[in-house]
C-alpha cells in the first residue's frame, strides 16, 4: 500500500488549515444522497498530524477487496478518530435531501 507524504498535493488543504493555526482537520464524505429511498450516511476522518496515511484519490475507483484493505490500513493508524452518523428517510422527509447530508455531517463530525 502506498502512503501520502506531508508535501503531497492531496494534503494541500489540511496543511493550509494547520498553518492557520486549526488543531484539528478532519475529512468528509457522504454516501445514499443520489437513491430515492433509505438513509443519508456520512463519515468523517481525522488523522494525527504526521500519520501514515494510506494514498486513496476516489474510493468510488477501488474494488471491494481494495477498500477493505484500505479501511483496514485507516483503523490502524495510530491516533485515528472515526465518526459515522446517519440521517434516516424521515429526516429526509422532513427536512430536504441537503439539510440531512449536512446534518449528517454534523453528527459524524
Amino acid at each position: 500500500m502506498d502512503y501520502l507524504s506531508e508535501a503531497d498535493e492531496l494534503l494541500s488543504l489540511e496543511s493550509l488549515k494547520y498553518r492557520e493555526g486549526f488543531c484539528f482537520v478532519a475529512g468528509i464524505d457522504e454516501v445514499g444522497r443520489g437513491p430515492l429511498a433509505g438513509p443519508v450516511v456520512a463519515a468523517a476522518v481525522h488523522f494525527p498530524r504526521g500519520a501514515k496515511i494510506p494514498r486513496v484519490n476516489d474510493s468510488k475507483k477501488l474494488t471491494a477487496a481494495e477498500r477493505d484493505e484500505l479501511e483496514t490500513a485507516i483503523r490502524r493508524v495510530e491516533g485515528v478518530r472515526i465518526g459515522l452518523a446517519e440521517a434516516g428517510p424521515e429526516m429526509i422527509d422532513r427536512l430536504n435531501i441537503l439539510e440531512a447530508d449536512l446534518l449528517a455531517m454534523r453528527r459524524a463530525i
